[in-house]
């Protein structure tokens, strides 16, 4: 291959990865705007709200590990594309639902297109790039995520002040073709690393109902039957770690966790980094709303402040990680969220939105410092036959940290607002929940440095 096919190669790759980086984040953070208006129409209380965005993150998280494995064994380029594809099928499908619970449904078939793009998107680009320039492509890939997140908010906002809360699933439809018809022009070749072994199915059905188990049960605690779908979950799991160990093919390689200290806590480290901070967006787009009494359009304005930093801060982040210890890099962005983090806890009805734009700011910032180098820690510490795995295993912990934020906040309104619509009358209740929710993500984030520091190095 000449040296232009390589980098018209490189090229295509990178821009493929990174509008589909941008399709899911763009999709989450407008869809939070939105959830007021979700609300107004169709009357649910905030735990089924909630549920809008836990389907897609739960959906995701039981497909990404098997995605990524089927992806191994049958090749990247052809699940990135089905992914795509399913993905702009069902964006669509939902601004046609008529119900709440066709939104739900339509959400978890759209998370599992995301998981098939998320688990093999980076996958791809870790195998095109070399080493030297991996942690650039990957700056410039988590980039696009926070592009994504970036202007979710404020065209969100927009599209649901002007046009309803069903605008933003139809507006995202053309970006999922023009990413199918490129891929499918431009992309040449074809990634199999497990080529011709198997998918496992019985540790992939244990994994998929123990997960679904353990996050249904968080989210209807605190009754009995919460309590034992949670148990249910971690005995299913706990049936799955073992089965892993002794299949041939396992679907969730285990030994790396076992015997890769810097794939281990990196993923971690990423695991806690988003269940700190991902439900961050969801409860200030309520607070916004509810409490400072802001239009979808002003709240979102303000929410884009973070994103914003971390699309700008992402790829001079990679690029550092090439060459300064990302451990250091990450565990730096992860102290800066922590501040922030405990900054939120004091909000009230009387704190300005000048305070709020600069926490956020200071959140944008750390994680764009932690993101980037905490990707290319775990792609680069593993072979390339297991960068499918290692794709889909980071995408799994990253979307679980999101489903434990959300679980976390879906726990606290439960206990103390209860099964009812945020109203007026419960909007001291409202602030108590965001108070405490904060405070339990600030003292996950301290325990994140920890294993971000001791992660051990990638560069000798």
């Amino acid at each position: 291959m000449s040296e232009e096919k390589k980098e018209t190669s490189k090229s295509s790759v990178l821009f493929v990865a990174s509008l589909t980086a941008f399709m899911a984040p763009f999709m989450m953070s407008a869809i939070n705007i939105a959830l007021p208006a979700i609300q107004r129409e169709f009357s649910v209380n905030a735990v089924v709200l909630s549920w809008i965005v836990n389907a897609h993150l739960l959906a995701a998280g039981v497909s990404l590990v098997p995605a990524g494995r089927i992806a191994d064994i049958y090749g990247r380029k052809k699940i990135f594309i089905s992914g795509i594809f399913i993905f702009t099928v069902f964006t669509v499908g939902t601004a046609l639902a008529p119900s709440v619970l066709w939104i739900i449904l339509f959400r978890i078939l759209q998370g599992i297109g995301s998981a098939m793009m998320m688990s093999t998107g980076i996958a791809i680009v870790s195998d095109v790039f070399p080493l030297n320039e991996r942690g650039k492509a990957i700056g410039f890939t988590v980039a696009a995520v926070y592009v994504g997140l970036s202007l979710g908010p404020p065209a969100g906002g927009m599209l649901t002040g002007m046009f309803g809360w069903r605008s933003i699933f139809l507006v995202s439809g053309p970006a999922g073709v023009l990413a199918v018809i490129f891929s499918l022009l431009r992309i040449r070749g074809e990634w199999a690393g497990a080529r011709g072994e198997r998918l496992d199915i019985i540790g992939s059905v244990l994994y998929g109902i123990s997960l679904i188990s353990v996050m249904y049960g968080l989210s209807v605690l605190p009754q009995l039957s919460g309590a034992g779908l949670l148990g249910l979950g971690l005995f299913l799991f706990a049936a799955f770690i073992r089965h892993e160990l002794r299949t041939q093919f396992p679907v969730f390689e285990i030994q790396l966790f076992r015997s890769n200290r810097t794939f281990t806590f990196s993923g971690l480290a990423a695991l806690i980094n988003y269940a700190a901070i991902f439900a961050v967006s969801f409860l200030l787009s309520l607070y916004l709303q509810y409490i400072k009494g802001l239009s979808p359009e002003s709240a979102g304005l303000i929410l884009i402040c973070q994103p914003i930093m971390q699309a700008f801060l992402s790829p001079m982040a990679g690029r550092l990680s090439d060459r300064i210890e990302p451990s250091i890099l990450a565990s730096t962005g992860m102290a800066l969220t922590a501040v922030g983090l405990i900054c939120l806890i004091f909000l009230s009805e009387t704190t300005s939105t000048a305070y709020i734009i600069i926490v956020l700011i200071v959140l944008g910032t750390g994680f764009a410092l932690f993101s980037s180098p905490n990707m290319n820690a775990i792609m680069s510490s593993v072979e390339k036959k297991y960068y499918g795995v290692a794709s889909g295993t980071v995408a799994t912990m990253r979307l679980i940290g999101q489903m434990l934020s959300m679980a976390i906040a879906t726990l606290v309104f439960s206990f103390i607002i209860g099964n009812v619509e945020i109203t007026p009358s419960s909007y001291g209740l409202f602030l108590s929940s965001i108070n405490l929710i904060f405070m339990i993500s600030s003292g996950m984030c301290i325990v994140g440095i920890y294993f971000s520091l001791t992660r051990g190095s990638l560069h000798n």
